[in-house]
């Protein structure tokens, strides 16, 4: 007989949990960590948990400085809290296409309400989705789902009689991630890429001098991170190389010159440009597929579970922590949203389209809760799940006559919404977890999920479009790059006009990696990515590599030094998202310094050289206490 779990705060027990000052502060951190994760999933393609940081600061703030002492109620912080990274990382891999077609003159640049009612309705339904789900996976898999990201989050805030020790770590790193980046991108008096022309080879070795890329290394591990690397030296070191040697007079689309003259005028990054990125993509879609198919027998036994909890909610308990919204209002909001997504003016998605959304959101959104139950939210392939929703709406929408710049819009706007609402049930399934664990109220915790749903929407809209005006999405300093993806996959569906060549290149490089055993998906991003961004990401793998080497090859950090970087990765963002501010308000030329200072790669060298030192330290430092 199964024995019964006892969270650690018992059902009969009732502590303060939705408070005025949780609800606050996690619609605050939902914003702050939207807006991080927004600018780093643009400029790398990759996010963090935002769960673990938001618990940390949470539970500094309320026991530290506000003196209250209820677990519960740190809990609801991170709950509310991690929802508006969740929602950034949907967005921000399918709605900049809309914003690249703007610039191309194909349609208007997507408003504010367009971006902001795609996140809500996408992010809401993915929190709808796991409410009948919640009993089958997180209730009746206990102890077989491990959900590794809920389950740490709870152990951290069990950990709380150490009071606002471990906060630290976040704090010291956002503010080292805020410094480093303004005098990068703000005061400009470091160039932010240490870079060598390698002649020879016809191309480049270059690294960034960002912290939070060797951030994104850390968290990642070196198993990753080098898996990245292994993308970045295919295409840079292999691929480049051969196309300036033997590509000549070559011209395919979309250049306008031939190889030589590219090479001649911009060097190895035209090449990158007009041909290792449409190999890239290949790559990718190809690799996310794989991972798709490979998981399929668990996303047909995840559906059928997922029914049959349906059929079984009304036989459950009707305690404190068993308690969920009630399933008709749950049903009745899905219905609605579904209504909308069809006849709200700024979604143009026609019937079919929302049939597609309610169908694919839920068959996903219950894939997306199972698959972080075992690999975590960091490891969640949503972006397979997405180019599968992309390619089968691209193709039913032309199917049914709805071509053109309306079924480009429809497509992505389908693709958009399904893959906020699987981003979204992936960290509603980790937060339900933690709340199983603590003994919180699954209720209130579902409130707390769609008030940050709410918050982080409104928000995401004005960070997306003052990103594009500082910086513009597909440019270097944010290269968007599973926008761009999806961008030219509906092109390649709906015009033809996809250098299908290249794609299928890159498809079959996805293949060979997959038939040997490798994971094709982290190298194939790597591919797509400009190397000096998997050369950054690589030194933080190598860094978590030797410091773990150091510690008898155990990881004994218990998260202080993945805290230490998700603060970096948070300070950066937010200089990042502040810059973005002053550029559009023209202010950013006031604090150039860039003239008055000699530039150089040296700078950039020992930047690199104290940052790598810097995460190393904390590395080292938090395995010895």
């Amino acid at each position: 007989m199964k024995k019964q779990f006892k969270p650690y705060i018992p059902a009969d027990k009732v502590t303060p949990e939705m408070t005025p000052t949780s609800i606050i502060m996690g619609l605050l951190l939902a914003v702050v960590f939207g807006a991080a994760n927004a600018y780093l999933g643009l400029r790398v393609g990759m996010t963090v948990s935002a769960s673990i940081p938001a618990a940390v600061i949470s539970m500094s703030v309320t026991r530290v400085i506000l003196k209250r002492n209820s677990i519960l109620e740190s809990n609801m912080v991170q709950t509310v809290g991690s929802a508006g990274e969740s929602l950034a990382a949907g967005a921000i891999f399918t709605i900049p296409a809309l914003f690249l077609w703007a610039k191309e003159g194909i349609m208007e640049s997507p408003s504010l309400i367009t971006i902001t009612v795609i996140a809500l309705f996408g992010g809401l339904l993915g929190v709808f989705f796991m409410v009948p789900l919640r009993n089958a996976l997180i209730v009746q898999e206990h102890g077989v789902l491990p959900y590794p990201e809920g389950t740490a989050c709870a152990e951290v805030l069990l950990a709380g009689e150490e009071g606002g020790s471990t906060a630290r770590s976040v704090f010291v790193g956002m503010g080292i991630g805020a410094v480093v980046k303004f005098i990068v991108d703000g005061l400009c008096v470091i160039r932010n890429v240490f870079t060598v022309k390698l002649d020879t080879l016809k191309t480049v070795f270059s690294v960034e001098v960002y912290p939070a890329l060797i951030s994104v290394g850390y968290i990642c591990g070196p198993r990753i991170s080098a898996n990245l690397f292994a993308g970045g030296i295919l295409g840079w070191f292999v691929l480049i190389p051969i196309i300036v040697t033997f590509g000549g007079d070559m011209v395919m689309y979309p250049a306008d010159a031939s190889v030589a003259e590219l090479y001649a005028v911009s060097g190895a990054a035209a090449i990158w440009t007009n041909y290792i990125k449409y190999i890239g993509a290949g790559a990718v879609a190809a690799a996310g597929i794989i991972s798709l198919i490979k998981t399929l027998p668990l996303i047909v036994r995840t559906f059928v579970e997922a029914v049959k909890s349906i059929k079984s909610t009304g036989q459950r308990s009707t305690g404190r922590t068993a308690l969920d919204l009630d399933l008709r209002f749950v049903l009745g909001c899905i219905f609605i949203i579904i209504l909308a997504i069809y006849l709200v003016p700024a979604l143009p998605v026609t019937l079919p389209g929302a049939v597609i959304v309610v169908v694919f959101g839920f068959f996903f959104s219950a894939v997306s809760s199972r698959m972080v139950g075992l690999i975590g939210q960091s490891n969640n392939p949503v972006s397979g799940m997405t180019i599968a929703t992309i390619i089968i709406s691209a193709v039913c929408l032309k199917i049914i006559g709805d071509t053109g710049v309306h079924g480009m819009q429809g497509a992505i706007a389908i693709g958009s919404v399904i893959c906020v609402a699987t981003s979204m049930a992936g960290d509603t399934s980790q937060d339900l977890k933690t709340g199983y664990i603590l003994g919180a109220t699954p209720k209130k915790q579902q409130i707390g999920e769609i008030l940050g749903t709410v918050a982080a929407a409104l928000a995401i809209g004005g960070v997306m479009i003052l990103l594009d005006s500082a910086y513009g999405f597909g440019s270097d300093k944010l290269a968007a790059p599973q926008a761009t993806m999806m961008k030219m996959i509906i092109e390649g569906v709906m015009n033809g006009t996809l250098p299908w060549t290249l794609i299928f290149i890159g498809a079959f490089i996805a293949v060979t990696i997959e038939i040997l055993g490798l994971h094709a998906l982290p190298v194939s991003i790597g591919l797509y990515l400009p190397f000096e961004l998997t050369a950054t990401i690589m030194l933080g793998g190598l860094v978590r590599k030797y410091a773990e080497a150091g510690s008898g090859g155990q990881d004994k950090d218990s998260g202080k030094a993945i805290l230490f970087c998700s603060g970096l990765i948070a300070g950066e963002g937010l200089v990042g998202v502040l810059l973005a501010i002053l550029t559009v308000a023209g202010l950013t030329e006031r604090i150039n310094l860039s003239a008055v200072v000699p530039a150089g790669n040296i700078p950039s060298l020992l930047l690199i050289i104290l940052l790598t030192a810097v995460v190393f330290r904390a590395a080292v430092g938090s395995k010895n206490e």
